[in-house]
């Protein structure tokens, strides 16, 4: 499996190792395999602008997750793309251990949407919080989150 790590921002610094391997746990915890991913760790500023150009919305945000390939249609398989602001989480938290986990679960929840979860409906969203704890704990038990 490839996982292409692209980190374009300075405010966390990120072990790519160390993104691989939450990668791997995440897909190992929801039994799901691909060929492919790419991950990217993103300023403010290119998130807005992402967030702006697909979403109509130029305010910042944690991540955002664009599928690629429907398992069935292709025999090579591209999971998709996730972006992911690790200054959001910085913001969010009030340590940098804190926040290696807070981007650790914007990353599992990033990939959580490329397998299908979603968080518009209540009943989704149900959903989408237990498959991030299902997946946080088992990366936490394993000392599994992002470092740098």
């Amino acid at each position: 499996m490839k996982i292409l790590v692209f980190n374009r921002q300075k405010d966390l610094p990120l072990s790519s190792p160390s993104v691989r391997s939450v990668v791997k746990q995440v897909l190992l915890t929801e039994q799901r395999s691909t060929d492919e991913l790419s991950l990217y760790f993103v300023t403010t500023e290119e998130i807005c602008h992402l967030h702006e150009q697909f979403f109509d919305d130029p305010s910042p945000t944690d991540c955002i997750s664009f599928p690629m390939d429907e398992r069935e249609k292709t025999d090579y398989h591209i999971l998709g793309e996730v972006f992911v602001c690790p200054q959001a989480a910085i913001e969010q938290v009030m340590t940098i251990g804190e926040a290696y986990q807070e981007a650790t679960l914007y990353l599992v929840h990033g990939i959580l949407h490329l397998l299908g979860y979603d968080d518009i409906r209540k009943s989704d969203i149900k959903k989408m919080r237990e498959a991030e704890a299902r997946n946080m704990k088992a990366l936490i038990d394993k000392k599994n989150v992002l470092r740098g």
